[in-house]
């Protein structure tokens, strides 16, 4: 469940207040105030609170005195009544309940979970326990007991915190920030983040969604509805709690490394979305989202009175990953007159202090019309010969003029580096974000560049993987398997090498030996193609072998070997008596030259399941802090982009006569390893460290893999923990058609994006009108990727292709609403192919995936000229009607599962 009913909280035809008051005379009064003075004209009713009421409002002793029901219910009474005046609700017609509080209030799960059942045969919907209220300020709709009310605008906002909606409340009356919408959790006993990205992200008022959260109930939920928000419009998260988490016992360096917190900011970067790190950073990109588009690049002209404060800005800018942007040498010579004598760099462009109001708009005008420019930011200090208020104001005139602010190609950014209040009236009015200082306008710039790589990562096209990457699941399920039924949580060196080899990833050669003897033997054999050899502990209970001197190094003979391994095994047993040893792993030593130490990990977060890690390799690599995390599934965009994220990748990059590693095959390996972590959720944490890379590519020379049985994850099951739905193979298919050709069926990955393109060229305009409802005569990147990069949680597109060309035949998809229960789908064939029944074949199989889903009904629009398509429809069961909005466009419906179809 998730916006089913929620037009009820923000745009309601009636509320009813429901008592009796547990909340007090002044709640009340000032609850009955905010809807009143918020102008909502619905009928307002107040139930079991007295007759003593302000005017507009109609008292009820019980709610069955109702002539008629409320669709919002406000519930003001005790916790343990609340099942019961759900469900009287429920029955007169209500459709969604607030449970309110104006501080912190959390109810017995008993409670919770009679209310809950009582509003279920209705689909009531529940805000809260606990939560302040909701406001749609556009719909004349205030019900909430916050510190100040919501005023009109295009952000909206959602909290959990009672605290933080008083706080932004506060500031946003304050600084001219304006609502579309505002709801309060509360405990989230039924509408939960997720439910509201979804609202909100298909809410043609709102413009960006700003997001307080603590923890995350569904994982996959919650990043399927932020990447679907995070795709259309700016998503801002600030997250607090992270103190008062206790992690679990972590067995390997990275479930060490892979602390919640860090978790959160992958998983949030994965979605899309923009995380910020307290208040006032939330403020910040507020006070910009909310007025300015994201930038299309990050390169920002500074213009500012005083070297100083100039370069202030542009070191601030430079330590955030910021461009100081090189202006046109016509620009430059236009603003050479402004220049301050001694400062010839046009950007920072130095303005004399005594600069007037027209000097900077100048200025600002000049730079924002540069091609070479993505925006500009203004900063002025206060002077005792210039007046701020005109500077802003004059700024104000050359931010809005040439468009609206909506329309502005470009944005500017503006920082009045003076004490409160700041003489901002013109700006708020032009929509220009005004800072109270450099440092705060630039972090505020950066906040759009960051929102901006976010969207065009979710965007961008991934190469195909190999065609020789062709992994080996079942074998490594087995050996996981078999050692789970020896009760074991490590694998042994032969059973992690099986692992690996299984999937493709190169590893140095590894013999265990049980005894000193043992190994020298084994060491005599590996001799033989090198010289020296590296003799490591095994034993479970020490992982972390060279916390205890349990790696040797540089080895030259078998003699050597049997002596080191005897002390080595003494040395423990002295040290550490209770630990079992498994024996001891020998390994030739590999010399490389120019190598750089490498890490790839894997670890079991409790929210999000696997998460996968990667930087600077070795045995200080949980001291070197230089890991990026990321959540599986991986792409080889995704795995370039982690390691990017690291420092060791400008060592990998290469430098001088250094040559550059093999950034592809390292990128490869960590697919790998996220394949790992979809195909065999019993591994639990898993360690290649280090790995040795260069320019021949990269090698294993020491892993450990803890293993134990699935664990259920909210929201998941055992056997598919990912946060992200994964790529679902168990759908792909080998069908023939009529004439006995054969063709793959397979659901479209992101890496499809070539061939689909190539697939549209061999269609014909008239078909492709047919299916689009108008001529195409581009298709861009942005179009395709929408296409091609699909959520598996809410959508769904099969391609057919030709088992040796690989070309795409034919395509449908199914994309579900938020609630899961309609799914509207699209068919497109080769013009060619028409008459083979590959339509029907498709059209089959997306029925079968429906089912299979849990989709109760399929929709879908089709041009009644396309006469072909209807009767596939009506011989496929669909049934037929007009638009009614359209008389040339059929609607087809057909009910897939019980709850679709209409009842005898």
């Amino acid at each position: 469940m998730t916006i089913r009913n929620l037009d009820a909280l923000f745009r309601p035809r009636s509320i009813v207040v429901a008592g009796p008051n547990r909340l007090g005379a002044e709640a009340l009064e000032l609850l009955l105030r905010r809807i009143s003075e918020g102008g909502f004209a619905g009928t307002k009713t107040v139930v079991g609170c007295g007759e003593e009421l302000p005017d507009g409002y109609r008292p009820k002793r019980r709610i069955s005195d109702m002539q008629e029901g409320a669709e919002l219910a406000i519930l003001l009474g005790a916790p343990e009544e609340a099942a019961a005046t759900v469900k009287t609700l429920a029955a007169s017609g209500t459709r969604a309940a607030v449970a309110l509080s104006p501080h912190y209030d959390r109810w017995r799960d008993a409670d919770v979970t009679a209310t809950l059942q009582a509003g279920q045969p209705a689909t009531l919907r529940l805000l809260g326990p606990g939560s302040l209220g909701v406001a749609a300020p556009l719909a004349n709709v205030s019900a909430h007991l916050g510190a100040c009310d919501a005023h009109p605008g295009d952000l909206a906002f959602i909290a959990r915190s009672g605290t933080v909606a008083n706080a932004t409340l506060s500031w946003a009356a304050a600084n001219g920030v304006g609502f579309s919408g505002v709801a309060s959790l509360g405990q989230r006993a039924d509408i939960d983040v997720s439910d509201m990205l979804d609202w909100f992200a298909l809410d043609y008022r709102t413009r960006a969604i700003l997001v307080h959260l603590e923890t995350i109930a569904n994982p996959r939920k919650f990043l399927s509805a932020a990447r679907a928000a995070a795709r259309s419009k700016p998503v801002v998260v600030l997250r607090s709690g992270a103190s008062r988490e206790v992690s679990g016992e972590r067995v390997t360096h990275a479930g060490r490394i892979a602390v919640a917190d860090a978790v959160y900011d992958a998983a949030l970067a994965r979605a899309g979305v923009l995380r910020v790190e307290d208040i006032d950073e939330m403020f910040e990109a507020v006070e910009t989202i909310s007025r300015v588009k994201p930038v299309s690049g990050r390169r920002l002209a500074i213009v500012a009175t005083g070297g100083s404060l100039a370069t202030l800005a542009a070191d601030q800018l430079q330590r955030q990953g910021g461009v100081l942007a090189e202006p046109h040498p016509d620009t430059a010579s236009a603003l050479a007159a402004s220049q301050r004598p001694g400062h010839p760099a046009s950007n920072p462009l130095c303005l004399c202090e005594t600069a007037g109001a027209e000097a900077y708009a100048q200025a600002a005008g000049a730079l924002l019309a540069d091609r070479n420019v993505d925006a500009v930011l203004a900063v002025v200090a206060p002077s005792a010969f210039t007046s701020l208020e005109d500077t802003a104001n004059a700024l104000a005139h050359a931010g809005s003029a040439g468009g609206s602010a909506y329309g502005r190609r470009k944005p500017l950014l503006v920082a009045l580096t003076a004490g409160a209040p700041l003489p901002r009236k013109s700006l708020d009015r032009a929509r220009i974000p005004c800072h109270g200082s450099a440092s705060e306008a630039v972090r505020a710039f950066m906040h759009l560049v960051r929102y901006a790589d976010g969207r065009d990562m979710l965007m961008a096209a991934p190469p195909s993987l190999p065609a020789d990457f062709q992994p080996d699941p079942e074998t490594a399920r087995d050996v996981v398997r078999m050692a789970l039924s020896r009760g074991q949580q490590w694998l042994t060196p032969p059973e992690i090498h099986r692992i690996l080899a299984a999937y493709g990833i190169s590893q140095v050669e590894t013999r265990l030996a049980r005894s000193p003897q043992e190994a020298a033997s084994i060491a005599a054999e590996l001799m033989q193609t090198g010289d020296r050899i590296a003799a490591k502990l095994v034993s479970p209970q020490l992982p972390f072998k060279s916390d205890v001197g349990g790696v040797l190094l540089d080895l030259d003979t078998p003699e050597a070997v049997e002596s080191a391994a005897r002390d080595l095994l003494a040395r423990i047993a002295e040290t550490h008596p209770d630990a079992e040893i498994t024996g001891i792993a020998l390994q030739p030593m590999l010399h490389h030259a120019h190598s750089s130490e490498v890490f790839i990990g894997l670890a079991d977060d409790p929210t999000f399941g696997p998460v996968l890690l990667f930087g600077h390799g070795g045995t200080g690599v949980e001291v070197m802090g230089d890991i990026a995390i990321g959540l599986p599934p991986l792409d080889l965009n995704l795995a370039e982009a982690m390691v990017r994220g690291t420092r060791v990748s400008r060592l990998l990059e290469g430098f001088r006569n250094r040559p550059a590693a093999d950034m592809h095959a390292i990128a490869l390996t960590l697919v790998k390893v996220a394949q790992i972590a979809v195909d065999i959720p019993e591994i639990r944490e898993l360690d290649l460290n280090p790995l040795i890379a260069d320019s021949r590519g990269v090698t294993v020379l020491d892993a450990r893999i803890a293993i134990c049985e699935a664990r259920v994850h909210p929201g998941r099951r055992p056997t598919s923990r990912l946060a992200i739905a994964p790529y679902p193979k168990e759908w792909e298919r080998d069908l023939a058609l009529k004439d006995g050709t054969r063709v793959d069926i397979h659901p479209v990955r992101p890496e499809d994006e070539d061939r689909y393109r190539r697939f549209f060229e061999k269609v014909s305009p008239e078909d492709l009108r047919l299916r689009f409802f108008a001529p195409v005569k581009e298709f861009n990147h942005a179009f395709m990727a929408r296409l091609v990069q699909l959520d598996y949680s809410r959508a769904m597109a099969f391609a057919a292709s030709d088992p040796e060309s690989r070309d795409i035949l034919g395509v449908v998809r199914l994309h579900a609403d938020p609630d899961h229960r309609t799914g509207e789908y699209a068919i497109l064939v080769q013009s060619s192919l028409k008459g083979q029944g590959l339509g029907w074949a498709l059209m089959q199989m997306i029925i079968d995936y429906a089912a299979a889903d849990g989709i109760e009904t399929i929709k879908g629009e089709v041009l009644k000229e396309n006469t072909t398509m209807l009767a596939m429809c009506t011989a496929l069961g669909f049934s037929v009607r007009s638009s009614p909005d359209d008389d040339a466009i059929a609607e087809v419906t057909l009910p897939v599962s019980p709850a679709g179809r209409p009842a005898d």
